[in-house]
């Protein structure tokens, strides 16, 4: 038998994701899984406790996918991995991007955290440019800067993409996910040397 505390986390995941955080309530919920308000307030006394819960949730998801991506030999590769491997996980949690100003503004434990996890992510990267210039898979900064600013173009692109995709015709599906992947990663190509493109181009017909 499923825990109930596992069953309200997955179903209120399914709620925000269809509906967003605007008209989803804990008697919703409550409502979807058939159960009472007070079964739900047993295990989960606000609908920000569910948000926080679930938030720390798709951080250990990213981690522990990050962790597996790191066993790569290619820097490029890892940056990609990355890239793509956060990126699915987005999806899989997408009303954090979608209702993403609303929750900086309302929750102060999570906006602290990844106001955090932002910082240690802009290292982690500043480490893989490091490494990828020392190998000749990019050319040197030009530009004061240069390479924590194509961490931030990463950064935004990445927390809007979903946002942006909301927009289109077409609804936004994980089979779409690969072709924003794309748009990502192409931000690196003009920063890679004539070796560096060269493993781009070996590396990216895998990605799709």
């Amino acid at each position: 038998m499923k825990n109930t505390k596992d069953v309200i986390l997955k179903t209120a995941l399914y709620l925000f994701n269809t509906h967003g955080l605007a008209k989803i309530t804990l008697r919703s919920i409550a409502k979807e899984m058939g159960i009472s308000q007070g079964n739900l307030n047993y295990h989960f006394k606000k609908r920000e406790d569910i948000i926080e819960t679930l938030y720390f949730q798709l951080v250990k998801n990213i981690d522990d996918s990050i962790s597996n991506t790191k066993k790569l030999e290619s820097v490029l590769e890892l940056v990609f991995n990355i890239s793509k491997t956060i990126m699915y996980n987005f999806y899989e949690y997408r009303f954090f991007m979608l209702d993403f100003v609303q929750i900086m503004r309302e929750n102060d434990t999570i906006k602290t955290h990844y106001l955090v996890l932002t910082t240690e992510r802009e290292q982690e990267f500043a480490m893989l440019f490091e490494l990828l210039v020392e190998e000749g898979t990019m050319r040197k900064e030009i530009l004061p800067n240069e390479y924590n600013n194509l961490y931030k173009r990463f950064q935004i692109l990445g927390d809007f993409w979903i946002s942006s995709a909301e927009t289109k015709k077409q609804p936004l599906t994980k089979e779409s996910v690969p072709i924003y992947s794309e748009l990502i990663n192409q931000t690196i190509f003009p920063y890679l040397t004539t070796n560096g493109k060269k493993k781009y181009h070996s590396l990216i017909p895998s990605e799709l």
